[in-house]
């Protein structure tokens, strides 16, 4: 299972790596539970301060679950798989530290649900993004159909689940389900870039800026804004709060603590 998944981590980075180039980086079931238990002790690891997720090679992020397993399921063994992949993600996006997700080629169905589980997505000029599920007789099941209009909309959502067609990276950061398109040879160095910018912030407010903005998500307006200001309250009593106000006010960088 090691090298179907790559772990690296340096300069307080955790890359993840797909590393299935044969099958365009599908998901199968251990490299799913392999990747669940990576998010969970990386997000316990006090070296890492962000976590990227990429595939191997240049033609696929993701290219979805595995089809060949799928095929003979029954409604009960679909159901369950679904679950499972649902966890996972979950797990990603739940994860207190901030994900990217480095695509790098075709994320397609659980390939692309994977990348919305991601805080952040970056693509390279090559990729592909898509829930072609339709095309095989099934629906997004690892979180695209209440993920996807959540970040593009439902008519936009509707369209790329109900036509299965794929559009391009260009297309994809139009509509806000990319954050940021480079060239496929700088995918990897700007994503780091960028990684390396957030891994200076303070963790804590890191954690609790994600917390305010998935937990807040699920409830009304009203109670999101208690919760908001509940846990901006909850800022001022860290150093880093101290700290951060103190640097700006003396002009100077401030030296967090994660605490």
């Amino acid at each position: 299972m090691e090298d179907q998944l790559l772990l690296d981590i340096s300069d307080s980075i955790a890359t993840l790596t797909v590393n299935r180039p044969r099958v365009m980086n599908a998901l199968s079931v251990d490299v799913l539970e392999a990747l669940k238990k990576n998010i969970i002790e990386l997000g316990a690891d006090d070296r890492v301060r962000v976590i990227i997720i990429t595939g191997a090679g240049e033609k696929a992020f993701i290219a979805g679950g595995d089809v060949s397993a799928m095929r003979d399921f029954g409604p009960l063994a679909g159901r369950e798989s679904a679950l499972l992949a649902q966890d996972v993600l979950n797990t990603i996006e739940r994860c207190s530290k901030p994900v990217i997700a480095a695509v790098n080629g075709y994320a397609l169905g659980g390939g692309c649900e994977l990348s919305m589980a991601c805080d952040l997505r970056v693509a390279s000029e090559n990729a592909r993004f898509g829930q072609p599920e339709v095309n095989i007789g099934i629906i997004p099941g690892w979180g695209g159909t209440q993920r996807l209009p959540r970040l593009i909309g439902k008519g936009r959502a509707l369209e790329m689940i109900l036509s299965g067609e794929m559009i391009d990276a260009r297309e994809a950061w139009r509509i806000g389900l990319v954050n940021k398109v480079f060239p496929q040879s700088e995918l990897m160095e700007q994503t780091r870039g960028l990684a390396a910018k957030i891994a200076k912030r303070s963790l804590v407010v890191t954690r609790l800026s994600k917390e305010a903005v998935h937990h807040g998500m699920e409830l009304d307006l009203a109670r999101a804004q208690e919760l908001e200001a509940d846990l901006f309250g909850l800022c001022f009593s860290t150093h880093d709060q101290k700290e951060g106000m103190g640097a700006f006010l003396e002009k100077r960088s401030p030296q967090f603590k994660d605490s």
